[in-house]
């Protein structure tokens, strides 16, 4: 699958610390590979669309909208922020 990246997800992605930055890296590896990896929770987002939500860590999750053979990256961050403002 194609990733795509929005402006808010990288300018979001850039705040966060180097082991937080490598561990969205390997989310999104799986996720690109499988989105329905069991490690990522993927579950789509009530109310939001076609928006979805995975889990990076206890703490960190990413959004992400799903267009065919294309996942396009919305937001990532602190688990409260990011699903407030997917």
């Amino acid at each position: 699958m194609e990733v795509l990246f929005t402006e808010q997800f990288e300018q979001a992605y850039s705040r966060l610390t180097g082991q937080e930055k490598q561990s969205v890296l390997k989310a999104i590896a799986f996720l690109g590979e499988n989105p329905r990896h069991p490690g990522l929770h993927v579950k789509k987002m009530e109310g939001r669309g076609n928006v979805w939500e995975a889990r990076v860590s206890r703490r960190l999750r990413m959004t992400f909208e799903m267009s065919g053979e294309t996942i396009i990256m919305r937001n990532v961050g602190e688990h409260d922020v990011v699903l407030k403002t997917p």
